[in-house]
């Protein structure tokens, strides 16, 4: 049975298994949405380059078994050095505090099985969920329907937490494919500041499929960094929409680091809400094998005096496939609007792709936007010249790929996360050095 068949057959047993929830009214209708709309096909411009019949042709448990055999060593394993983080578990999407650390004490924190059955929950669930998540995409319909896994974090007004917090979420002991739907909703009050990490890591052989749907709500004078680091096993398949909503003077972050994974689809909308907005989107991409990362951002800038700047880097091997499809929008009032997107790509191999389409829609006239993308390979005589001082060519490539990626790093503030990303870099490229 093809996935779409599963998800409106399995829908009455799903609502079965929760508790009584103040959004099964809107779980049903948001699966007529998707039922409606479908899976989206090549024939969908917004999925033009992205083939998503090897996801959907499988057959896949809704309702994964709770036991698990991960220790603590090999959770351990995932750390990024993160001795002074908080960090959350989730494992075959139940949280786990017995693996968790978390030390903040003005915030407020729950599991989202906990806050979608909590009646204390329903007002401020009323006020934010599904507000900016597009309602008329076939992936955000599914994930509200089927969503039961995930956090919400609240973050006060003017309260700064120390430690970035690192979300895994971790599926093991699955016999069949699995499918979950994770949700996140972070809100940052005025003059809060919060730093999140998420990975997503598959220990089975079996195929897992996510879909993620991430809110965040930043207000007046707050700032919020979301960075996700993709290096899941080649058995996993994550579609990830992440909406962000900006109020006047804040700034917010998602960076976005695609290492590993057999298809990941990244979408990722802002939302210009007020004045003196900035807003950063950075991304990594090396992937190799026939993986397949596709990102696809969009910037809304509503209001004047907002910057915006996406800058994505991505390096091809072997039978690779990467797409780029960036879009600024910039409303008649939005004058004084500064809006920068760069899209650069090497390809390593003859078999490696990339399709890339900045784009820019401009109704204001006193604005500063540019968009860009290049696509081309190593510069041989840069390679020459680190070859005829006695390094070999794979480390010289691999200096010269890190020295091409390594300004989509550079408003990393967490140090350590900067120290991983720059060892997976090694990694991928097959390299024993330090960056």
């Amino acid at each position: 049975m093809a996935l779409y068949e599963q998800i409106i057959n399995n829908h009455p047993e799903f609502l079965q298994t929760l508790r009584h929830s103040f959004l099964n009214d809107k779980r049903t209708a948001a699966l007529r949405k998707f039922e409606a709309l479908g899976f989206p096909t090549k024939k969908d411009e917004e999925y033009k380059y992205t083939n998503l019949k090897e996801i959907t042709e499988k057959d896949y448990n809704f309702f994964p078994k709770e036991e698990h055999h991960i220790s603590k060593e090999q959770i351990d394993e995932l750390h990024l050095g993160e001795e002074h983080f908080d960090w959350i578990v989730f494992i075959n999407g139940q949280l786990h505090k017995e693996y968790s650390r978390i030390s903040i004490e003005n915030a407020e924190f729950l599991s989202f099985n906990f806050a979608l059955n909590d009646p204390s929950h329903k007002e401020v669930f009323e006020k934010y969920f599904n507000t900016i998540a597009a309602e008329n995409l076939a992936f955000t319909n599914l994930n509200q329907a089927y969503c039961r896994h995930g956090f919400f974090l609240k973050v006060p007004k003017n309260v700064v937490i120390e430690k970035p917090i690192h979300v895994f979420y971790l599926s093991q002991n699955q016999e069949a494919h699995t499918f979950y739907n994770t949700r996140n909703l972070l809100i940052a009050e005025e003059g809060s500041k919060i730093e999140v990490i998420e990975s997503h890591h598959n220990f089975d052989e079996t195929f897992v499929f996510t879909n993620s749907v991430t809110e965040i709500f930043t207000y007046q004078n707050a700032k919020a960094d979301w960075h996700k680091v993709q290096n899941d096993s080649p058995a996993s398949f994550l579609v990830d929409h992440t909406f962000a909503r900006q109020e006047r003077d804040s700034l917010t972050t998602v960076n976005t680091f695609s290492f590993g994974g057999k298809l990941v689809r990244n979408n990722l909308d802002f939302i210009h809400n007020g004045e003196n907005i900035n807003s950063f989107m950075n991304g990594i991409t090396i992937i190799g094998d026939e993986q397949l990362v596709d990102h696809h951002t969009a910037v809304h800038h509503k209001t004047p005096n907002c910057e915006s700047y996406q800058n994505y880097k991505g390096i091809y091997g072997d039978k690779s496939h990467g797409v780029f499809n960036g879009k600024i929008f910039v409303d008649k009032i939005a004058q004084k609007t500064n809006a920068y997107q760069q899209n650069n790509n090497v390809l390593l191999n003859e078999g490696a792709t990339i399709d890339t389409k900045p784009q820019l829609e401009i109704f204001a006239d006193d604005v500063k936007c540019s968009h860009g993308c290049t696509v081309g390979q190593l510069n041989d005589d840069a390679l020459f010249y680190l070859r005829a001082r006695g390094i070999s060519k794979k480390k010289a490539q691999a200096l010269l790929l890190y020295a091409f990626a390594n300004d989509a790093m550079q408003n990393i503030d967490i140090e350590p996360l900067k120290n991983k990303i720059s060892k997976l870099l090694a990694e991928k490229l097959e390299v024993e050095m330090e960056f």
